[in-house]
């Protein structure tokens, strides 16, 4: 008879176990917690470790392999996509900017979908992130047409090391186009990888593939040890065609 495996229930993010003892079912359960606040989001996301859970459980943490990255050299921009984004830039009621709404895209991520039963950004899930984001370690990207909010993302970033969240749309393709604008910046800042979590057929579709556990770790220490990014406030824009 095969043992059923247990994870760990940690009372400090100091006793996080080692990564490889996650579970292979489901893919990357490592641990459980009562407590979630940026010390625990900041002590994760420096060893590929992130919370994902539903309301009314305890806190579940996640190490994945293989785990879905975006190698920003190998991001695809489909035809569709570069027609929306020439479009978009064409048009002066909508701009693209970095970190001028942080909350706002969050809850507008955590809205309901109909695609989806629920949603696992908890308001615990948003205070912890505007922790975080007060912390400078936590970025939005927003889509605005007529000075309202259509589209965006958020990320964690350490050193340039950028970990992709959720994002949302209220329009076709907002939330890709200011993707693009974001993938377009990150290139210029030097940044080659966004952790993408899970495989996705949308995220797969724009070039994120699978790498495994060691490889994602060591690429997340070489990325998190540079020199971090310059995230003030800013508008983006398209620029590699």
């Amino acid at each position: 008879m095969t043992q059923q495996r247990t994870i760990a229930w940690v009372q400090s993010p100091a006793e996080f176990p080692d990564t490889d003892s996650a579970l292979q079912q489901p893919n990357g359960l490592l641990a459980a917690s009562e407590t979630l606040n940026p010390d625990w989001l900041l002590a994760s996301y420096k060893r590929g470790i992130f919370p994902w859970y539903n309301q009314g459980e305890p806190v579940l943490w996640w190490s994945p392999s293989p785990r879905a990255v975006l190698f920003t050299d190998e991001f695809k921009v489909s035809r569709s996509l570069r027609k929306a984004l020439r479009k978009a830039q064409a048009d002066p009621d909508r701009q693209i900017t970095l970190n001028h709404d942080f909350e706002g895209v969050m809850r507008a991520c955590a809205a309901p979908r109909s695609d989806e039963a629920g949603t696992w950004i908890t308001e615990e899930i948003i205070q912890a992130y505007c922790g975080l984001h007060a912390r400078g370690l936590a970025h939005s990207v927003e889509h605005w047409h007529h000075n309202e909010l259509v589209g965006g993302l958020y990320c964690v970033s350490l050193g340039r090391m950028v970990y992709g969240e959720s994002m949302f749309s209220r329009q076709t393709d907002a939330s890709k186009i200011a993707f693009a604008c974001f993938v377009s910046w990150l290139i210029e800042q030097n940044v080659h990888i966004i952790d993408c979590q899970q495989a996705t057929r949308h995220l797969l579709s724009m070039g994120a593939r699978e790498i495994d556990r060691q490889q994602f770790e060591t690429a997340l220490v070489h990325a998190a040890s540079q020199p971090p990014l310059t995230w003030a406030p800013r508008q983006l824009e398209w620029t590699h065609d």
